[in-house]
């Protein structure tokens, strides 16, 4: 890709993610996208039919390099798990300003249903199964999980990290491992 599509390309995404501190994505428009970004509908359209079509590519972006990042550990051994979820906030703090939009209440719903689904493949998926639960409780522990541990980095970035990220780490690992006896309640 050449130097001038990546630039059109990255302003539009910062466009869009500007606009979505402000207003629901669903009242985001190619028009207010343009004029945000300086260029015209017709470079617009070269790239992206619509502004979700731009979110997605931000959101698939994000969670490439989240899944890059993932890859590198095993969640089955311990003291790889620690680190597997060490690097994960570390990267959530790196990336805190796309993540508190793509949380926000101004996205849709895709960003956090895709980081469910990818945090159940990479971190619960492995742990759940070496416990041999049936198909039902696995379902119902597993959303309480995922949408807790989802929550709680949203939480985390939203209050200005006042926990190291091996702190969060150890907490959210105690607590998935050991529930609340873990953590000394």
């Amino acid at each position: 890709m050449d130097r001038r599509k990546k630039y059109t390309q990255m302003v539009l995404k910062e466009s869009l993610l500007a606009l979505i501190k402000e207003k629901p994505i669903a009242n985001i428009t190619v028009k207010e996208l343009c004029e945000r970004a300086d260029i015209n509908r017709s470079t617009y359209y070269a790239h992206y039919a619509s502004p979700y079509e731009l979110l997605y590519a931000i959101e698939e972006e994000f969670m490439g390099e989240l899944v890059q990042t993932l890859n590198q550990y095993n969640f089955s051994k311990e003291e790889e798990a620690i680190q597997m979820m060490v690097k994960l906030f570390e990267f959530m703090a790196d990336k805190s300003d796309i993540c508190l939009v793509l949380f926000s209440e101004n996205n849709d719903m895709h960003f956090q249903n895709k980081g469910m689904q990818i945090t159940q493949e990479y971190v619960f998926d492995n742990w759940i199964l070496d416990k041999k639960l049936d198909k039902e409780t696995y379902d119902y522990l597993n959303l309480f999980l995922v949408s807790g541990s989802m929550y709680v980095i949203k939480n985390w970035l939203e209050t200005g990290k006042k926990k190291t990220p091996q702190e969060m780490a150890e907490f959210l690992f105690g607590f998935v491992n050991r529930g609340l006896s873990g953590l000394g309640c």
